[in-house]
This record gives C-alpha cells, sequence and structure tokens, in this order.
C-alpha cells in the first residue's frame, strides 16, 4: 500500500494555495498530483485538518462478530464441524458469510480445531 505524503507536504501546498495560487499551481510547483491538492483544500475547508488519515485495516469483520455467539454455540454443539457445514448452518440463521471469514474469525480468537492422534509418536524410531 502506498505510504501518505508528509504533513509538512500538504502544510506547504495549503499555504500556497491560500497564498494565491490555484490548486493546480500549486500541486505543479510542490510535485503532487491536482486531484491531491484539491482533496486537501476540500477538507481543510470542511473538517478544518487535512492530516492524512488511517489506512488500511479491517471494515468488514464486524459482519461475522455481530454473529460471534451463534458461531461459538454450534462449535460447542458439534466440536469437529468444519467451516463448510458452519457456513451452512449460518445461511439458516440467514447469514451471509464465507469459509475464509469464518477462518479469520477463528483465526483471531486463537481457536484450532485440530484434530489429534490418537497415539503419540514413538521416540525409538530411527529416521
Amino acid at each position: 500500500m502506498a505510504k501518505s505524503l508528509s504533513v509538512d507536504l500538504r502544510q506547504r501546498v495549503i499555504a500556497a494555495i491560500d497564498g494565491g495560487l490555484s490548486c493546480r499551481a500549486a500541486a505543479e510547483r510542490f510535485g503532487v498530483s491536482a486531484a491531491s491538492a484539491i482533496r486537501w483544500r476540500d477538507r481543510q475547508k470542511k473538517a478544518g485538518d487535512f492530516t492524512p488519515q488511517k489506512q488500511g485495516g479491517d471494515r468488514r469483520s464486524q459482519r461475522i462478530e455481530e454473529h460471534s455467539q451463534l458461531i461459538i454455540d454450534a462449535v460447542a454443539a458439534k466440536p469437529d464441524i468444519t467451516l463448510v457445514e458452519l457456513r451452512s448452518k449460518l445461511i439458516e440463521y440467514g447469514v451471509a458469510a464465507g469459509v475464509a471469514s469464518l477462518w479469520r474469525f477463528f483465526k483471531r480468537r486463537k481457536i484450532t480445531l485440530k484434530k489429534r492422534r490418537r497415539m503419540p509418536p514413538n521416540n525409538d524410531v530411527a529416521i
């Protein structure tokens, strides 16, 4: 992901615009895109702030988190349930979730559903 431009550069572009340059002229002078200069100026007018906003992050996990109790109850009822079966069960309740979303849900909670061996490996065997 691209890194946002510095606050210092943004400040100089806004100061040039306030000094009488057009947004496009200020953008050309400082080597940024005209769209960025226009966006920064507009944001400074509306919000009074032109610092970069937070980039990236998770925006969708709250959808599945709303149904966390339902998912955890389904796993408690059937501990060896597969993600596909769990997805089908959620569809019955009107919850649309993908297998990858369910996998990330369990990963966030550090819940692993791995099957274990019945016997420990033999330490006497030469490899």
